[in-house]
């Protein structure tokens, strides 16, 4: 389904086609145990695609469990980059991402899931994880952990974080996911 977008009343409507590029789970990508040289092939098949299907944006999620898929001096490198959460990968997804999208004309969006913490609770955090930093606010629901949306401490925290990247990065738009938790496991209360 194609929506129109006025960008501008003296240029007429624009059409906007756009794609998610899930990282969560190494679901879209980067492929697990791929090398740098490997995710940057990865990610650049994946824009040539998305070109050669007439996209016009796509939304990359740098933010799918409190970590970040950027430099960032607020948050840890992303385990799904390098199998271990704070391991720098030797390079910058989301600036290559943009520099990749803008050859291809497609504007590069920055998706961040807010509140979840971890899609494995139990698994190891970076000494620097927001669940670790505001651990009075970081909840076991279900298998995931999540970090408590009402808590002042956990929200200036997540405005920083977008605000570090909208500053240095030239994203197209930013986008939340996953903002809504938490959610009782089958029921019953949160733990």
């Amino acid at each position: 389904r194609r929506h129109r977008l006025v960008v501008d009343p003296q240029l007429g409507d624009a059409e906007f086609r756009g794609a998610w590029i899930s990282t969560v789970h190494n679901l879209d990508w980067p492929s697990k145990g791929a090398s740098a040289s490997q995710q940057k092939a990865e990610l650049v098949r994946l824009l040539d695609s998305a070109r050669s299907l007439g996209l016009t944006d796509v939304f990359l999620q740098v933010r799918p469990e409190g970590d970040a898929f950027y430099r960032s001096s607020l948050e840890p490198w992303s385990r799904f980059l390098t199998g271990t959460q704070g391991k720098d990968p030797g390079w910058d997804p989301l600036a290559f991402a943009i520099t990749e999208g803008k050859k291809r004309g497609i504007g590069i969006h920055a998706w961040f899931n807010p509140y979840r913490a971890s899609v494995k609770a139990g698994a190891p955090l970076a000494s620097n994880h927001m669940a670790r930093r505001f651990s009075p606010y970081a909840y076991k629901v279900g298998s995931i952990l999540c970090m408590d949306p009402g808590s002042r401490e956990v929200q200036d925290h997540v405005v920083r974080v977008v605000a570090d990247v909208a500053r240095r990065y030239d994203v197209a738009g930013i986008h939340f996911d996953d903002y809504f938790y938490p959610y009782p496991p089958s029921g019953g209360a949160v733990k």
